[in-house]
């Protein structure tokens, strides 16, 4: 009897040990792991991946449509522009630089002129080395260049439809080499008279100069876009072929954003489609590269909404890039608002 009740004793404090072990908290490593789960179950959802974009070639707008059948025969033109200032190989003293232009040719009714209503209308596309270009719409009053770099630059000019197309005749197109002596301050952006930026020399070397009237200085480099890398002005050979990027460029909103232009002016060349050796290639966003054959705009369709870099080359028959001056191949950078 008093063996049996041992016996259960034991059993009733074995029972109770049990009880203590199982109600005991958790190890360090046990509460590392619990508290570690917990956490990432409280982090905040990932991102969604950015909407996929499928470019293809569309249909020029029908707004586009309308506004040329509104324009008689001014698109059947053969604007010719000439630079008379600066002129060719001049050096300029001063970091303003007066462009002044002439227009003639067949003209059938083109003028460059701005609508005060639309901010639209035929115009000139000026661009100062390879940077974006800026509309100059009364070629009555000189377009002024300030700050500019001290050093060489180019200067290129072609006449564009209110739409940012360009006319592609002989003549059309323009180019100059010029010198600055004496340049602005490279902290601050070159800019037209109305205040549009058309480089930022933020990039620029160290060796530009702002008082090179007793300081000479190495000729500059000029930067290659608003935000881009610099790239040395004036490096053109006006006897080969150049490329020359126009559009897109900037901001596109609402409507705008459903069909996109690229277009370029092409210098001593031609495309495949047109006879020659060269073609275009084009991509976006650094993706697929596609080919233009014909020296005509293309609309593309399909773009998200955000910022884009659309990077054009000119590359030969075995689609090597074909360099002039840094200039053949260059990007550009969009941003579409739906």
């Amino acid at each position: 009897m008093e063996l049996s009740r041992r016996i259960t004793l034991l059993c009733a404090l074995l029972s109770a040990a049990m009880l203590v072990v199982a109600c005991a908290p958790a190890t360090d490593t046990n509460t590392n792991t619990t508290n570690t789960t917990a956490n990432t179950n409280a982090s905040p959802a990932a991102s969604p991946s950015p909407a996929t974009q499928t470019l293809a070639p569309a249909e020029r707008p029908q707004k586009i449509k309308d506004m040329m059948a509104q324009r008689d025969k001014q698109d059947d033109a053969k604007p010719v522009l000439k630079i008379t200032q600066p002129a060719e190989g001049s050096t300029v003293n001063g970091s303003t630089v007066k462009v002044k232009l002439t227009l003639g040719g067949e003209l059938k009714g083109y003028k460059p002129v701005k609508d005060p209503a639309t901010g639209m209308g035929n115009h000139i596309h000026v661009i100062l080395d390879n940077q974006p270009y800026e509309a100059y719409y009364n070629l009555d009053a000189p377009f002024e260049l300030r700050n500019v770099g001290e050093g060489q630059h180019t200067l290129r000019v072609f006449a564009s439809r209110p739409w940012h197309e360009s006319y592609k005749n002989d003549g059309s197109f323009q180019l100059v080499s010029f010198t600055v002596k004496g340049g602005g301050d490279p902290s601050k952006p070159t800019t037209t008279a109305t205040g549009e930026k058309m480089a930022d020399n933020k990039n620029a070397p160290a060796t530009a100069n702002t008082n090179a009237a007793t300081t000479t200085a190495t000729p500059a480099a000029t930067p290659e876009g608003k935000d881009m890398a610099a790239s040395t002005g004036g490096g053109v050979d006006r006897k080969k072929p150049l490329l020359t990027y126009s559009r897109p460029k900037g901001e596109y909103k609402g409507d705008d954003t459903n069909a996109i232009m690229i277009d370029f002016w092409l210098s001593n060349a031609k495309l495949q489609g047109d006879g020659g050796d060269y073609r275009v290639r084009y991509s976006v966003d650094g993706g697929e590269a596609k080919f233009l054959d014909k020296w005509e705009p293309i609309w593309l369709t399909g773009w998200t909404a955000g910022k884009h870099t659309v990077k054009l080359e000119l590359v030969d028959k075995d689609g090597n890039p074909f360099d002039n001056g840094g200039y053949n191949t260059t990007s550009r950078e969009v941003t579409i608002t739906k």
